[in-house]
């Protein structure tokens, strides 16, 4: 192209200078057509400039026809640029939509990855948890919060699937149905739950007293922080110690729950295997006027110590 080709003739001789060099009108003027030359020093005063007659006109530098190759060579450097801005523009569009395709593949496998082993997304189907959960509310659960030797603690809202508990004789889903549920590429289906742990291995826990409080490892527990409005602790009495490796948990709506104390008959007990917790629910995300940090309660402080995890009581 021409766009960074030095000022020169295609014959290697200078090109012309000053007031003799083709302007941009004659560069573009229509196929022979000869453009405007300025009046040869030897012409005749009236005679055409540039027609030959006489030997003193012969045509001076720059001044004769312009054929297309000479007009070519005389391109205005800004002509030839718009050629290649053009011929860079398609390539460049193209590298863009590369990129944009490479930047959108590593965002869904980085958002998988995430989604598989660190973060995931749940909605909340019932009103179990009411009034710190809402239906439809969209919880986010922290995977990595017990990945590294840690248990849940009491008081914790953890999401966890209910085969083997809660659903002691529905089948595990198939390997390929697993891998995409734990990808988040399928839903998570009705075997998963969220509650709240009250309970872990080794605890005691009875209800309800002539105080009609739930006690853990016979301190007497707090619950006005979260329990739903006019639910009682427990409808159902029950006394039960947790099995090392398992949890308790109930619903803060207690009168809308099935939790573990609807459990106690079968196997298992109605308490939670630890290794089927997916994860603690940190944040409620949506709605957003309902967005928040789901913190563990002051209340569970009063029974540290007491047993459980190995504690001595």
């Amino acid at each position: 192209m021409s766009t960074h080709e030095p000022p020169t003739d295609r014959d290697g001789s200078p090109a012309p200078t000053g007031t003799d060099s083709p302007t941009r009108s004659a560069v573009v003027s229509a196929p022979g057509t000869a453009p405007d030359a300025e009046p040869h020093a030897g012409s005749r005063p009236g005679s055409d400039a540039g027609s030959g007659a006489g030997p003193d006109s012969g045509p001076g530098p720059g001044t004769g026809p312009t054929s297309g190759a000479d007009a070519d060579a005389h391109a205005d450097p800004g002509t030839g640029e718009g050629d290649e801005d053009g011929s860079d523009g398609g390539d460049g569009g193209r590298r863009w939509s590369r990129d944009l395709l490479w930047i959108g593949a590593v965002c869904v496998v980085v958002l998988l990855l995430v989604n598989a082993f660190a973060v995931r997304p749940f909605a909340v189907p019932s009103g179990s948890m009411e009034g710190t959960l809402e239906p439809g509310d969209r919880v986010l659960v922290n995977q990595l919060a017990y990945a590294f030797g840690g248990h849940p603690r009491r008081g914790d809202v953890v999401v966890f699937d209910g085969i083997g508990s809660f659903l002691p004789y529905q089948d595990e889903p198939s390997g390929v149905k697993r891998l995409l549920t734990e990808a988040g590429l399928a839903p998570a289906g009705d075997t998963v739950y969220v509650k709240r742990v009250i309970g872990v291995g080794g605890d005691r826990i009875t209800c309800c007293g002539t105080d009609g409080r739930l006690k853990v490892n016979g301190v007497p527990l707090d619950e006005s922080a979260y329990l739903f409005p006019g639910d009682a602790p427990s409808a159902v009495p029950f006394d039960i110690v947790v099995p090392d490796g398992k949890l308790w948990v109930m619903g803060d709506h207690r009168s809308a729950s099935r939790d573990s104390r609807d459990h106690l008959g079968e196997p298992g007990g109605g308490a939670v295997p630890e290794d089927k917790v997916i994860g603690r629910a940190d944040w409620v995300l949506f709605p957003l006027g309902r967005a928040t940090s789901l913190d563990r309660p002051a209340a569970f402080a009063a029974i540290e110590g007491t047993g459980g995890h190995g504690e001595q009581r």
